[in-house]
């Protein structure tokens, strides 16, 4: 098979491999397209390796048909599915865990599916698991509301009857988040987030950016508010108030999903797959794909992340 790898200088080459071979309770999957994310760019760069046992190459999800099982899998060959990886979805082929993987849901392309394990499996493990769940009326703060974990969050907030509060960098991303879904959309290049927090105190916030500014914002969260952080874009030192914390009941929760067990990341996936799904197939939930590059040009592709002009996810394909 071939496998966009990072060579020795940390450069991408299209490269041939053997095939990999599947172990016990594994399938094989034949990759038809994989979605971009900003853990890629950080693995690219050095900074963010594979977990030990996955390919040391990027691709966190990707979608593709099953070209072998093992015995008593629910699924069979040729079967369309997509799945959660923690490394070496930029690749013809890859050995997935059974339970990591997941049929993709009726009415969507390779593309669209491509774009769901990594995304969706952040978004419902920190608001239905580290939140304790979005009750109706709660008001969740979600930075990067353009970005793809911004937009599946703002449509999952919606979807369980909260209100949302959103941060952009500009007009076209602005009108993007609203039409998700957003309530109130803040440019952080104009205006202060911090009042805008202040005037509406989250129940829950869901951070990507951190920076010296979250300390103020933190304080803004309501009675026992839960802030949690997946990434630190913005830069980790920040000054909190640890009178705001135990007063409020305040909770600062930090969570990764690539780290986690296999069992743990199928447990996650398995109640998406349920609860969320149906809304995929309805057209209820959508998962913003925003463009999509043959693999080759895995470059352009990594681009529009790092310069932040994507809205939604950005998808490689490899037919």
């Amino acid at each position: 098979m071939y496998a966009m790898i990072l060579d020795e200088k940390r450069n991408f080459q299209w490269k041939e491999l053997p095939d990999p071979v599947r172990k016990e309770g594994e399938v094989l999957i034949q990759v038809e397209a994989a979605a971009v994310n900003r853990a890629d760019l950080m693995q690219k760069d050095g900074c963010y390796s594979s977990p030990p046992d996955w390919p040391q190459w990027c691709g966190l999800e990707c979608a593709g048909r099953i070209l072998e099982t093992g015995q008593n899998s629910r699924f069979q060959k040729g079967d369309k599915v997509c799945a959660l990886l923690g490394g070496g979805g930029y690749s013809r082929i890859v050995a997935v865990p059974e339970g990591m993987v997941l049929p993709i849901p009726r009415g969507l392309s390779m593309v669209e599916a491509s774009a769901i394990p990594e995304v969706w499996s952040t978004v419902y493990l920190n608001m239905m698991q580290e939140a304790g769940g979005i009750r109706k009326g709660d008001v969740v703060f979600v930075q990067a509301g353009a970005s793809g974990v911004g937009l599946a969050c703002i449509q999952l907030v919606k979807f369980y009857g909260g209100t949302v509060i959103t941060t952009v960098s500009g007009e076209e991303k602005a009108q993007a988040v609203k039409k998700a879904g957003a309530d109130i959309v803040v440019n952080y290049k104009k205006e202060s987030l911090e009042a805008v927090l202040e005037k509406n105190p989250p129940d829950i916030a869901l951070d990507c950016v951190a920076g010296k500014g979250m300390g103020e914002c933190f304080r803004h969260m309501k009675f026992c508010g839960r802030w949690i952080m997946i990434a630190s874009m913005a830069g980790g030192p920040t000054q909190i108030d640890l009178e705001q914390v135990w007063r409020k009941r305040l909770k600062l929760i930090g969570s990764t999903l690539r780290s986690r067990t296999s069992e743990e990341k199928a447990r996650i996936l398995a109640a998406l797959e349920k609860e969320l799904f149906p809304a995929f197939s309805a057209g209820k939930l959508s998962t913003n794909v925003f463009a999509t590059f043959p693999i080759r040009e895995v470059e352009k592709a990594h681009g529009e992340l790092r310069n932040s002009r994507n809205i939604g996810k950005v998808v490689l394909t490899l037919v």
